[in-house]
């Protein structure tokens, strides 16, 4: 797996991956950038979501249940010195579906935690990483 970052200007940059999909990184205006992408540490807190989201679809998918819905809401705090890396990061899944098992849920969520999600389980040896689920109806 690779990926490539490319220098547009000012604090701009272009990355495309393997997969040849392109996203823009920058920062902003108050050191130096236009705020016309994401900012690095935003990426990583879409990663670990983006990657257990994707885990627990998945999950769900195989168990039968009928997801019409599923958000998660990402929040990280970061140190307050330099460098400001992520201390906690909280997963909060909001699962909507028609007659969905809290508890089919519950272990997707787990699974995702403890045992698929790359992007968690390396963050974890350095960060506090927690989950919660909501499960609501259709």
């Amino acid at each position: 797996m690779k990926a490539t970052i490319d220098w547009q200007n000012a604090l701009q940059f272009r990355g495309t991956a393997d997969s040849g999909h392109v996203v823009t990184i920058d920062g902003p205006p108050d050191i130096g950038g236009e705020n016309a992408g994401f900012r690095p540490m935003e990426m990583m807190l879409l990663s670990i979501g983006g990657c257990s989201a994707m885990d627990v679809m998945h999950i769900l998918k195989k168990s039968r249940q009928d997801v019409t819905d599923c958000r998660i809401e990402v929040e990280g705090q970061r140190a307050e010195t330099e460098p400001k890396v992520f201390t906690d990061i909280h997963l909060r899944f909001i699962v909507s579906g028609h007659d969905l098992s809290e508890k089919h849920v519950a272990r997707a969520v787990q699974l995702s935690a403890e045992k698929y999600c790359s992007a968690s389980i390396m963050l974890a040896a350095s960060v506090n990483i927690t989950h919660e689920h909501v499960v609501e109806p259709a």
